[in-house]
Order: C-alpha cells, then structure tokens, then sequence
C-alpha cells in the first residue's frame, strides 16, 4: 500500500467517526481542554482547530496531550510550515480550504493525512490524480451546496466529501443525506459566545444534537 493510500485510509476513518466534525476557532489555549473534553463527552471525537489564531497550536498540543478519546486535526492549513507545525504540536490530520503542489508534495513527505478543499469539479479531478477521494468541499454553501454536491455523485462516483463553509445544524440533514458525504463541518458547536463565558455545558449539549444526526 501506498503512501497515500494509508493516509487516506486514515481520513476516511475519522470522517466516519461522527457525521460532524467541529470547526474551531480558539483565542485563549487554556480554553482548549474543557472545550474538547465536552465536545467527546457529547460524541464528537474529532476536533479541527483552526490555524487563524496565534493560540492555535497551543490548543492543538493541550488537546493532543491532555483529552482522551480526542482526535485532534489543524484547520487552516495553507503551506508546508503550516503543515510541520501542526504536526509538531501532535496533530493527527489536516485540513486545507483548497491545494497547492506545494502543499500536497508536503504531504506526501510527511506522515499527517491531508483532508484537501476543493469547490469545482476541475479541483476534484486533480486532487483524483494525486490519490485523494476523501476530500474537504469548501465553501459548501456558497460554492453550491447539495445541488452540487449531488451533480458530482455520478461523474465522480469515487469521490466522499466532508462540505464546510455555510452549514448549520438545520441544514445538515440535507448535506449528510447525499450518497457521496461521509460528515460536515460546522463552526456552530463552539460558538465563540460559548467558548468566552466557559460553558462547557452547552458545548457538550451542541454536540450530542450533532452527534445524533447519524440516526435522523
């Protein structure tokens, strides 16, 4: 087996583990542990922090170190540095809002699976040649939405997407019911309300609705 192919084995396993995967935007690190801590306590194992915060890979490296059950991945991933440092601060994956050749060479140096963005049907059939199928469709909502996600279903039958960007725990049904979509991605479980007042209370209660959107 391939490099990549191991790789996207492992992808394909953490989208599987929940039908949403939170997409978070973190100021304070200390905030990092009780927040992932309530997130698995609610069923969502798999956790993405994003890169836009300098308190980003601080959270990365509580999380990794300190939150059993957690899977934790770096959102926001733009370039081969981003990559190194997320995998430095122990980041089990990545995730990217489209490709580089740069980024993806990174990749196939280094041991941190790839969740690659792409928004056109020409992305999809690049990301096809360098041996990804498991891929971030991102800006979900406004690239398109279900009607194109739907469309791909049989020109790119290969392909599973995790669409971000837009969606919400109302419209989630919608992206999760299509045949080509393993999870989503969503910002709503950790509000940034939520997350300044500490109440972990209502992020594990966000995150069992998420979480209970496999059985709907």
């Amino acid at each position: 087996m391939s490099s990549i192919e191991h790789k996207q084995q492992q992808v394909e396993t953490l989208m599987r583990l929940a039908p949403v995967i939170p997409v978070v935007i973190i100021d304070n690190a200390r905030d990092a542990v009780p927040m992932a801590r309530a997130l698995v306590a609610g069923g969502i194992p798999t956790i993405e922090v994003t890169l836009r915060t300098p308190a980003a890979l601080d959270a990365i490296r509580a999380i990794a170190a300190e939150v059993e059950g957690a899977v934790i991945g770096a959102g926001t991933v733009l370039t081969p540095r981003d990559l190194e440092a997320a995998r430095q601060a122990g980041a089990r994956f990545a995730v990217s809002p489209g490709v580089s050749p740069k980024l993806l060479d990174a990749v196939d140096d280094s041991d941190v699976p790839l969740l690659p963005g792409a928004a056109t049907a020409s992305e999809v059939m690049t990301l096809l040649e360098r041996g990804y199928r498991f891929l971030k469709f991102f800006p979900a909502v406004p690239a398109g939405g279900t009607k194109l996600l739907g469309a791909w279903a049989s020109p790119l039958p290969q392909v599973r997407f995790c669409p971000t960007g837009g969606i919400s725990l109302a419209s989630a049904p919608d992206f999760l019911a299509l045949p080509n979509v393993l999870c989503v991605g969503g910002s709503w479980l950790t509000p940034a309300d939520k997350l300044a007042a500490g109440d972990w209370a209502a992020i594990e209660l966000l995150a069992r609705e998420a979480a209970g959107l496999r059985s709907l």
